[in-house]
């Protein structure tokens, strides 16, 4: 099973968007950390329609070594309400089907750039792997969007003994309610890749 696009719209309406770049200092810090997620507090029930998240660049196969691949997510709030709480996080990653089978992040790298110091910032985990926390607006204003770019490269140590079903990308998620019960919601803005030696 590929990748799922989780939200998807056309260019054309981004262009008609404000624009909120991810560029604001962010706390490491996440206030929604310990809000469970309005999935589990639904059983399932809750449906979220608030983001279109589009990724532009990413290739359907890599090369793996060196070798940088730039790309651009995107965002927006597509909902009447303003986000609250509002943050964002990077991760390359891949599916695990089977026993045996291996998660690609500890193989790979991921970078964000950061507009305020004009550089590159590398996204790590404790556990090793490439994903973490992308400086950003802590609201999202309906019809804004916020727009980050991201690159990401697979070491050539990866072992090729199974299909990878990859995928790279940026998450949004801010704080909500179903029904009573204050929760977290999330939009994504991914894309998917086959490495290959």
């Amino acid at each position: 099973m590929k990748l799922r696009r989780v939200l998807s719209a056309t260019a054309a309406t981004a262009a008609l968007l404000p624009v909120a770049v991810a560029a604001a200092p962010a706390s490491q810090a996440a206030p929604a950390a310990d809000i469970p997620s309005c999935y589990d507090v639904s059983n399932g029930q809750y449906h979220d329609n608030t983001f279109v998240g589009r990724s532009f660049g990413i290739p359907e196969s890599i090369t793996l070594g060196t070798h940088w691949t730039t790309y651009t997510a995107t965002l927006t709030n597509a909902s009447a309400k303003e986000l609250k709480s509002f943050e964002l996080s990077a991760k390359v990653g891949s599916y695990v089907y089977n026993e045996g089978e291996r998660d690609l992040s500890p193989y790979s790298d991921l970078q964000y750039w950061d507009t305020s110091q004009r550089a590159w910032k590398t996204l790590r985990d404790a556990e090793g792997n490439a994903r973490g926390t992308v400086p950003g607006p802590k609201t999202l204003k309906p019809r804004e969007s916020v727009h980050v770019q991201l690159r990401f490269r697979v070491n050539k140590d990866l072992p090729l003994d199974h299909p990878y079903d990859a995928f790279t990308g940026l998450t949004g998620t801010f704080v909500d309610h179903f029904r009573d019960t204050e929760c977290t919601a999330h939009g994504e803005a991914t894309g998917g890749f086959s490495p290959k030696g």
